[in-house]
């Protein structure tokens, strides 16, 4: 039983090792190449752990065989837009101008089922909608609205930036302990913390999370289900 679990172990490592090796894409978001890779390391894992009979290497090193030639592949890619092409292939329009493209549906044997679905993903629910729908080489939908529907944002309404807007709240204390580099993010400083826990007539062991932006708004959660604080305040 223990060889098992040892062979199973050190393949694991292998395989994350591996696939951090070949970057971080979510699988939805694989390239053809990438997806056949992926599918084929976790045959071939199997294999040395199902049957002790053969050899761990055996499994290893197509393994890494694989992962190599991917990478290698990938960096040709990158160079060499023909490999890329052949390998990925490209981009197809499926939608353009509000017209939907039949010809390119069959070729792809996309149905108006499969479209529909793919729009709904992006919150749009009616065709006459899409200036321009692009299925990626991932085999996800791009699309891109008409101007009537696309989503207004605040440079359309003339709203004026806020101090620090674009700074997102990080945690500032996590269960009790504080993370120094969001206290250095939020270019504050501990004397404005153990200010800010004294008037809130909290210690930082109570703080189940903290999360503050650069503005100094912080969000507070006190530990056993206790009341909720949110404040702003200026920074250090």
């Amino acid at each position: 039983m223990s060889i098992f679990f040892l062979r199973t172990i050190i393949l694991y490592v292998v395989i994350v090792f591996s696939l951090r090796i070949m970057g971080k894409r979510h699988l939805g978001e694989l390239q053809p190449s990438e997806f056949v890779i992926a599918i084929m390391i976790s045959n071939i894992a199997t294999l040395p752990i199902e049957d002790t009979n053969i050899p761990l290497v055996a499994g290893i090193v197509p393994i890494l065989t694989l992962v190599s030639f991917e990478v290698i592949m990938s960096s040709i890619g990158l160079k060499c837009k023909m490999v890329r092409k052949l390998i990925s292939g490209n981009p197809i329009i499926l939608i353009r101008d509000g017209v939907i493209d039949q010809e390119k549906m069959r070729e792809l044997r996309y149905s108006i089922d499969d479209l529909m679905e793919q729009l709904r993903s992006k919150d749009v629910f009616d065709i006459s909608e899409v200036a321009y729908a692009i299925v990626e080489t991932t085999g996800q939908l791009s699309v891109f609205q008409k101007f009537p529907s696309r989503i207004t944002t605040n440079q359309d309404l003339n709203v004026p930036e806020p101090r620090c807007a674009d700074s997102p709240p990080m945690v500032l204390i996590s269960d009790g302990e504080l993370i120094v580099d969001t206290l250095n993010y939020c270019n504050l400083r501990k004397e404005w913390l153990e200010k800010t826990l004294r008037e809130q007539g909290v210690e930082q062991k109570d703080v189940f999370i903290m999360t503050c932006n650069r503005a100094a708004n912080y969000h507070l959660v006190l530990r056993d289900k206790k009341s909720p604080a949110k404040k702003g305040g200026g920074g250090a």
